[in-house]
C-alpha cells in the first residue's frame, strides 16, 4: 500500500461520508448556539479565569477544529471594539499610503489587486502605533484558543483583507502549510506528513467591520478538515463544485473572530453588498514546532512596544499583557547557539518572551532592555 496520496484516488463519496461524521463527532457543551452546523461562543459568558474551567473550553474547541465543525466562532470577542476601530484607522492609514505609492500587492487565491492586502499587519500596527498593538493583541481569548490548538509559545503573525463592494470570491482551497504548496509538490509529501500539517498552523480572522452575508463572509464547509488526502483534493473540480453547493457563510459582528482548522475547505465569499468595506484582519497562527510563513522582525518589535507594556501594565491585567507579549516575542528558545547560548537552569535558554516578562516585573529602563535584548540575540547567532 502506497504512503502517498494521489488527486486521482480522492473520492467525493468518501469526502461527503467524512463530513456526515463530523456533524455527530463533537457535541460542544459551551457553545451559546449552532449555527449552519458551526458553534458559536459568546465569550463574555465563558470563564477564562479559572484554570480548569478554561482547560476544559480548549479541550472542546480542540475536539471541534480537529473532529467536528472544523471551525469555531468567538462572538464578541473583543467586547469593546474601540480598540479594533483605532486598529482599522492604523490599516486605513497604511493601505492609502500603499495606493499612494503605487503599490498592487498580490493575493492568495484571488487576482492580485482584487482586494486590498497589508502583508505582515502584525508588526506594522506595532512598529505605527505601539500602544494600540499591546491594547488590541492582549486579548485573553484570542490567546486562550491559539493555545488549545496549538500549546504555549506560538508564532502570531497576521495580514488584512479588505474587500470592496463588487470584490469577487476566492476559490475553495486549504491553507498553509501544504495548502501553498503545487499540487505536484504536495504529493511529495508522504501521507502522515498531509495528516501532521494541520496541527502547525491555526487560521482566524477578526471582524473589523460587521459582516453580514452580502458582504462575503467566509465560504466554509463544516466538516471537510477530516478528510485525509484534501489537500490533493480541493484543486479538483469536482470537490470545488461540491464545495460551492454545500459550504455556509456565518455573518459576524465587529469584534467578533473566527478560527478554522487550517485544512478546512473555504473561502471568501463575494462581497455584493451596495457601500460595505469589508475588513478582516487575517490572523496566521503558527507552532512553536514550525515555520510561520511571515517572518517578523521580532527583536525590533520587543523595543518598540516595551516602553507601551510597561504604561499600559498599569491599567491591563497581567493576563492581557501576557497575551500581548504572546503576540510579538519569540516564546521558543530554539534553534540557537548552544555553545554560547546554553540552557540556564534546565533544558533550555532563556527565550524573547521569558526576557521580556522578566524586565516588565522589573521596571526595567528601555535602554537597558534594548541591552540585555542585545546581548541575548547575539547569544543565539554567535
Amino acid at each position: 500500500m502506497s504512503n502517498y496520496y494521489r488527486a486521482e484516488d480522492c473520492h467525493l463519496q468518501d469526502f461527503g461520508a467524512e463530513i456526515e461524521s463530523s456533524r455527530k463527532a463533537v457535541t460542544p457543551r459551551y457553545a451559546d448556539s449552532i449555527v449552519h452546523g458551526v458553534p458559536l461562543y459568546q465569550v463574555a459568558q465563558l470563564d477564562m479565569k479559572n484554570a480548569d474551567a478554561r482547560q476544559s473550553l480548549q479541550s472542546e474547541w480542540a475536539q471541534v477544529l480537529m473532529h467536528g465543525a472544523g471551525v469555531v466562532v468567538l462572538s464578541g470577542a473583543y467586547r469593546e471594539t474601540a480598540v479594533v476601530d483605532d486598529c482599522s484607522k492604523v490599516f486605513g492609514k497604511i493601505i492609502a499610503d500603499q495606493h499612494a505609492q503605487g503599490d498592487s500587492m498580490a493575493d492568495h487565491f484571488a487576482a492580485g489587486g482584487a482586494n486590498d492586502r497589508i502583508w505582515n499587519s502584525l508588526q506594522k500596527l506595532g512598529e505605527q502605533d505601539p500602544e494600540t498593538f499591546v491594547r488590541y493583541h492582549g486579548n485573553t481569548s484570542i490567546q486562550a484558543v491559539c493555545e488549545a490548538w496549538l500549546g504555549p509559545h506560538y508564532q502570531m503573525t497576521a495580514q488584512v483583507n479588505l474587500v470592496r463592494p463588487g470584490g469577487a470570491a476566492q476559490l475553495a482551497h486549504r491553507d498553509y502549510h501544504l495548502g501553498f504548496q503545487t499540487a505536484e509538490h504536495s504529493a511529495q509529501y508522504p501521507a502522515h506528513v498531509h495528516r501532521l500539517s494541520p496541527v502547525l498552523t491555526l487560521q482566524g480572522a477578526v471582524a473589523h467591520t460587521d459582516m453580514p452575508v452580502e458582504s462575503g463572509p467566509t465560504k466554509l464547509l463544516p466538516g471537510s478538515q477530516r478528510y485525509a488526502p484534501g489537500y490533493m483534493a480541493w484543486r479538483r473540480d469536482d470537490f470545488r463544485d461540491y464545495f460551492e453547493s454545500h459550504c455556509v457563510q456565518i455573518p459576524l459582528q465587529k469584534g467578533d473572530a473566527l478560527f478554522f482548522n487550517p485544512a478546512l475547505f473555504h473561502a471568501a465569499g463575494a462581497n455584493t453588498s451596495a457601500d460595505i468595506q469589508r475588513m478582516a484582519n487575517l490572523l496566521q497562527v503558527s507552532s512553536a514546532f514550525g515555520r510561520a510563513m511571515e517572518t517578523i522582525d521580532r527583536v525590533g518589535l520587543c523595543e518598540r512596544l516595551y516602553p507601551s507594556l510597561l504604561k499600559l501594565s498599569a491599567c491591563m491585567s497581567e493576563a492581557e499583557i501576557d497575551a500581548a507579549i504572546a503576540c510579538s516575542a519569540e516564546g521558543y528558545a530554539f534553534p540557537t547557539n548552544l555553545d554560547t547560548d546554553p540552557p540556564l537552569d534546565g533544558l533550555a535558554p532563556l527565550s524573547q518572551q521569558a526576557l521580556l516578562k522578566q524586565s516588565l516585573q522589573q521596571g526595567v529602563a528601555l535602554e537597558e532592555f534594548k541591552r540585555q535584548l542585545a546581548q541575548r540575540e547575539n547569544s543565539r547567532r554567535a
